[in-house]
């Protein structure tokens, strides 16, 4: 698929990963005036009439659904109900609306986190329904899995070409900070930044630190999506990220090296560690549409680090 030819839609342009696919479809040539972005206070997508709203006001021959409602452990603990509905509620409006309304290609951003809690390593597309998902997420990553479910029935039943994605946990410049709501590298960093400026002796971060994570820079799944858009068009689920690992002790310590915070590191083990290692197998990817990372992690680090900073 030449998307320059398209008229592409994609919920959640104005988050973290949306603005940066922005960047990455205009740097590929597709015409401003062909990629519609629905914004929250005129097009509520959890609303079914709304979104039929959308659908008419801009004809998409693609959607691409980035668009959650999701955080780190805390919100999730937080919400379960809530990011169940909203998430659920979301694709099951999109995809319906997108087969009525003839679009040709349907790209669905589901979660890693939809996996099971004790999944092999490293995480195979095989193995997702082998389990139940790590319990202070799963209400989220159920509710994104169910529509794998629906993207593969629509495809049996009505031919509707529906692919979906699973990118591990995201980074880089753009991220959330609020630490009531922020995944583990953006609660860090600026747990350190602050340290630091703050001159304080010590840094308490969540869990015991013994957890393992893959974290893909934000630019790289970018180029992910894009690249599935042009050349991937079949119904198994698809990992996207970098097949590398590092537990989350390591992680705070090349975090606090980046940032030259010279304090120490308490760790709170009446917080939750969540599931215990996360690493996926991307062999799929790179055969299917060619994607590969290219960002190392202490560059995108460095990057983020870099960001924050300048844009507080």
């Amino acid at each position: 698929m030449d998307l320059n030819r398209q008229s592409v839609a994609f919920t959640g342009g104005a988050g973290f990963l949306g603005r940066h696919l922005c960047t990455e479809l205009t740097r590929r040539g597709v015409p401003d005036d062909r990629i519609f972005i629905p914004r929250r206070k005129e097009f509520d997508l959890t609303d079914s009439a709304a979104v039929r709203r959308m659908f008419e006001a801009a004809r998409p021959d693609v959607v691409i659904h980035l668009a959650a409602e999701v955080g780190g452990i805390g919100a999730n603990r937080e919400n379960p109900g809530r990011f169940f509905y909203a998430n659920m509620a979301m694709g099951l409006n999109l995809i319906e609306q997108a087969r009525l309304g003839g679009v040709t290609k349907f790209v669905m951003v589901g979660t890693v986190c939809a996996y099971p809690k004790h999944t092999p390593v490293p995480f195979k597309e095989d193995e997702l329904w082998n389990g139940y998902p790590e319990e202070t997420n799963a209400p989220y990553g159920i509710a994104k899995k169910s529509l794998l479910v629906m993207l593969q029935a629509y495809r049996q039943q009505y031919g509707f070409n529906g692919i979906y994605l699973l990118p591990v946990n995201l980074y880089g410049p753009g991220d959330n900070f609020d630490l009531e709501t922020s995944h583990v590298i953006p609660a860090m960093i600026r747990k350190f930044v602050e340290g630091q400026e703050r001159q304080e002796p010590q840094v308490t971060l969540w869990g015991t630190g013994a957890a393992s994570r893959e974290f893909l820079f934000v630019e790289d799944c970018a180029r992910a999506i894009v690249l599935a858009a042009e050349r991937y068009d079949e119904g198994e689920p698809v990992n996207v990220g970098c097949g590398q690992e590092i537990t989350i002790a390591d992680l705070a310590e090349t975090i606090r090296s980046i940032v030259g915070y010279s304090g120490r590191i308490a760790w709170d083990g009446t917080k939750p560690d969540g599931q215990p290692r996360r690493r996926l197998d991307t062999t799929r990817a790179k055969r299917r549409f060619g994607f590969e990372a290219t960002t190392k992690l202490e560059d995108g680090l460095r990057r983020t680090v870099e960001w924050y900073r300048s844009h507080r």
